[in-house]
This record gives structure tokens, C-alpha cells and sequence, in this order.
């Protein structure tokens, strides 16, 4: 089972990660473009990550917003469709 600070410390990359590719989730919920399920399920995807250490590197070395996601970032794809403007 994954503790509590597991989940934060990914909610928080994973909030880092969209900002980083200039999604805004918040606003994407409210548009209807992704749940509050697919959100919790991002984040609990994002716990099974290998490279926590090595994405908030990545994220910090970032100058402004990118076009895509490490390839080892599991939400890479929902991410890039939320990007584009479509649902998660």
C-alpha cells in the first residue's frame, strides 16, 4: 500500500509536470476534460514511477513550458492530449 507522503510528494510531481508542459488541471476539470477519478489514477500511476528523483530534476532544469514529457513518464500521453486541448 502506498503511504501518504508517497502520494503527496507524486501529486506533487505530477502537478509540476503538467504545469511543465503548460496543462493546467484545474482548468481541464472544469472544462470536463478530465475527472477527478483520472486525476486520483494519474497520481497513483505517477507512485509506480522509477524516476521520481530524476523527473524533479528534469522539471527544475526546465526554462518554461515544454512540448512533451520525459519518455519515461507514465502519463506522458494524457498529459499530451490535455496539451492538445482534447479529454484525458
Amino acid at each position: 500500500m502506498t503511504n501518504q507522503a508517497t502520494i503527496k510528494a507524486h501529486a506533487t510531481l505530477m502537478d509540476d509536470m503538467a504545469t511543465t508542459v503548460d496543462v493546467d488541471l484545474e482548468q481541464a476539470m472544469l472544462e470536463g476534460r478530465m475527472t477527478m477519478d483520472q486525476l486520483s489514477d494519474a497520481v497513483l500511476s505517477c507512485t509506480g514511477c522509477t524516476h521520481p528523483q530524476e523527473c524533479a530534476r528534469w522539471q527544475a532544469a526546465q526554462t518554461g513550458p515544454v512540448s512533451a514529457t520525459p519518455e519515461y513518464c507514465r502519463n506522458g500521453d494524457m498529459l499530451g492530449r490535455l496539451a492538445a486541448g482534447k479529454s484525458a
